[in-house]
C-alpha cells in the first residue's frame, strides 16, 4: 500500500515531523527529514499489524500488496 506523510519543519525544537493523514494518531519526528521519513515508515508498520485470524480448515491465507 502507499500511504501520503506530512513532513513539517520545525524551527524551535529544530526537527520534523511526520504524520499520515490516513491513519489517524500515527506520528512521528526526526532529527532530519530523512529520519523523520524512516520513522513514520517504521510508525505505519506498527500501526497496521497484522491481525490473529482463525481460518476455517479448507480456508487458504494468502497475501496482497497493493501500490
Amino acid at each position: 500500500m502507499t500511504f501520503r506523510i506530512v513532513l513539517e519543519y520545525d524551527p524551535q525544537a529544530g526537527s520534523f515531523s511526520a504524520v499520515c493523514p490516513e491513519l489517524p494518531g500515527c506520528a512521528s519526528a526526526g532529527d532530519t527529514e530523512e529520519e523523520a521519513r524512516q520513522n513514520i515508515e517504521e510508525a505505519i508498520r506498527l500501526y497496521l499489524p497484522p491481525g490473529e485470524l482463525t481460518l476455517a480448515e479448507n480456508a487458504k491465507l494468502v497475501e496482497v500488496t497493493i501500490g
